[in-house]
Order: structure tokens, then C-alpha cells, then sequence
């Protein structure tokens, strides 16, 4: 069995070198297509034994890992982007569970994605479709995605992902987004992604009507569904407004059979019914018990990598929540309590929570 690593880069030398140094024990052969790098791209893949083609950009991404795929002769395609860094993976394991399967399919890996946010550096993960029988290409002009209604399973294969934190790549993916809903526009996967493009560059109000389209088009078994509807609350309760929340209620509710089961989703609600009951106190203070029991959910419930969502939504996200509602509601030994389950975690903000409590004590 022959596998390959194939990868598209353009001016990637701040993180190339780790990206394949990470990746080479895994695989037999290193293919990269350059679509116009003029810093050491080249030279550091080459260094690394990479075989590098250059492709003369078309302003369409399938285009550009179609061609690197050409130039593969894998039996399995590794593919990935220059800023994500495998973890260590036993080749001979991951051959027994390729030849273990038949018939065409793609294999996922777990991405660690890192991000910064109001409590610091977070991390989210997704399963993506990366591991690619032979013959199969992409299509779409940007997120691209393989071609092929197969199915995708999960592989002992992770990596992180450390370019949120260095680059904002919204202001260059917009244009080919707002093309791809407009060549596509019944497709639910570019609404969704040009919703939370949006979204990421704080244009929330504009964000809307794509995340509509979205929540209206996506098929309930396709698997970016539930990252989206997740995100369409954030944005609506981000943004706050009275018809805000009317439709996240109307979200929250008709989601709960088919959701219910994901940290992600108990987490955001457990946000929507805090915001519900300020907004209006007399009239949702019925809702109060519902905060509670979503974190107690979340906890419940804990970590689920393989299903995609920000860490922490299933252990110390939760718990550090939790414990601050028990601390504005009176319940201060339960509030510790929470508190210092964040903080065994290393949850930050649950330390200084701690602490505050513990001022008030003295």
C-alpha cells in the first residue's frame, strides 16, 4: 500500500517545516503544488524531499488540489493544509484498519483548531474527510470538498491547526464565497459558509440572512449541519434583539430531538435561556431552571471530539459556567464547587473565580 501526502501551499516558510516533519514518518511520498509562492516555500518542501509542481493560479482551490492529486500515484491520499501538524500515528495501524474496510470511502481525521477568544486561546475540533482513496478529486472553487456521496469514518488520526491565530483569511475567502452561493444557490453547504465567514469578520447583522438560507437548504444529515446551527444562535444571541431571540427560541426548540445529545448545543442553550430570562424577568423567570440543567447536561454528556465543537463545552467550559450561575444565584458552596472542577481542568478563569469567592469569605 502506498501512501502519499499531497498539499497546495502558497508563501507557507512559517510553518511548512513543522507540517512535514510531522507528516513524513507517515507517509512514502510528499507532492506539492506551489500556486505562487515568492518566499523559501519551495525550497524549504524541497529540502524536505517533497516533489513540487508549480500550478498558475485560477482563482478556483479544487482546481489546484485536483492537480496535485494528478501527480500523486498513491493508493491513499493524505491531504493537507501547511498550518496543520499531525500528531504521532502508527503507520501499521492505520494500514490494518485501511485494508479492514472495502469499497470506496474517506477517511477523517480530528482537527484541533486554535483560536483566540474573550478567555484566551481555545481550541474546537471537526472531523474532517482528508484521507482519499485513490481516483477521487474536489470539486467547488473555495472549502472545497471531496467529489462523492461516501461515507466519511473517523480515523486515529488528529492534528493541530494553529492558523486562526495568525492569519484572518476572510477578507480573502468573501469574494470567491459570495460567487460560489451565487453559481450555487440551493446549496446549503456555501450559505453556511459564507455565514460564518461573516461572522468571524463581526459583520453579524450581514451574517443573517446567509445563516438563514442555510438553516433553510442544509439537510439534516448532512455534517456540517450542526456546527452551523450552532453558530446561527451565537450570532443571534450575540446580536440580542427581541426578534433575535424569538427565532432562537424557535431554533432552540425544534433542534432539541435531533441535537440534544451534543455538548455544543446544551451549551449555547444554556447561554439562550440567561439571555431569555434578563430579557424579560417577570415573563421568563419559569425558564431559570433550564441554565442549570443545560450545563448539567453538558457535563453529563462530557467531551465529544469526534463529533466536532469548541473543548471545554463538555468539561470545564461547562462547569466554569455552571458554577457562575450558582454564584449570581445565591448558591455559593455549589458555585466553589464547579469552580474548582474548571480549575482542576487549568480553566483560568475558574482559578480567579476562586479566588474572589474566597476574598468574599474573609
Amino acid at each position: 500500500m502506498k501512501l502519499n501526502l499531497v498539499m497546495i501551499v502558497k508563501n507557507e516558510e512559517r510553518s511548512l517545516r513543522r507540517c512535514l516533519k510531522a507528516a513524513k514518518p507517515l507517509v512514502d511520498q510528499i507532492i506539492i503544488a506551489d500556486t505562487g509562492s515568492t518566499d523559501r516555500t519551495a525550497e524549504i518542501a524541497r529540502a524536505m524531499g517533497a516533489v513540487v509542481v508549480d500550478f498558475p493560479w485560477v482563482n478556483d482551490f479544487s482546481a489546484a488540489r485536483n492537480f496535485a492529486l494528478d501527480h500523486s500515484d498513491g493508493d491513499w491520499n493524505l491531504v493537507l493544509d501547511a498550518d496543520e501538524y499531525l500528531r504521532p500515528c502508527s503507520r501499521r495501524e492505520l494500514e490494518r484498519i485501511l485494508k479492514k474496510r472495502d469499497g470506496i470511502w474517506f477517511g477523517g481525521i480530528t482537527r484541533y483548531d486554535s483560536y483566540e477568544d474573550e478567555g484566551g486561546i481555545s481550541q474546537s475540533t471537526s472531523v474532517l474527510p482528508r484521507l482519499l482513496p485513490r481516483g477521487i478529486r474536489y470539486e467547488g472553487i473555495i472549502h472545497e470538498q471531496p467529489k462523492g456521496d461516501y461515507t466519511c469514518y473517523s480515523l486515529p488520526l488528529s492534528a493541530d491547526h494553529d492558523g486562526y491565530l495568525v492569519a484572518d483569511k476572510g477578507e480573502r475567502n468573501l469574494p470567491y464565497l459570495q460567487e460560489a452561493v451565487k453559481q450555487n444557490p440551493q446549496d446549503g453547504y456555501y450559505w453556511f459558509q459564507l455565514a460564518s465567514t461573516l461572522r468571524n469578520m463581526k459583520r453579524l447583522e450581514e451574517s443573517l440572512e446567509p445563516f438563514g438560507r442555510f438553516y433553510e437548504l442544509a439537510n439534516p444529515s448532512c455534517g456540517y449541519r450542526q456546527e452551523g446551527v450552532v453558530l446561527y444562535l451565537y450570532t443571534l444571541l450575540d446580536l440580542g434583539t427581541v426578534r433575535c431571540l424569538e427565532a432562537a427560541a424557535g431554533i432552540v426548540e425544534k433542534e432539541q430531538a435531533a441535537l440534544g445529545n451534543w455538548p455544543d448545543f446544551c451549551f449555547v442553550c444554556g447561554l439562550f435561556y440567561m439571555k431569555r430570562v434578563l430579557s424579560d424577568v417577570e415573563r421568563y423567570i419559569d425558564l431559570l431552571p433550564n441554565i442549570e440543567g443545560c450545563y448539567l447536561r453538558c457535563l453529563k454528556l462530557g467531551e465529544r471530539p469526534e463529533m466536532g465543537g469548541v473543548v471545554g463545552t463538555g468539561s470545564f467550559k461547562a462547569a466554569y459556567n455552571l458554577g457562575a450561575w450558582y454564584e449570581v444565584s445565591g448558591q455559593t458552596r455549589l458555585a466553589e464547587r464547579y469552580y474548582k472542577e474548571a480549575a482542576k481542568m487549568g480553566y483560568g478563569p475558574a482559578k480567579e473565580s476562586i479566588k474572589r469567592l474566597n476574598h468574599v469569605k474573609e
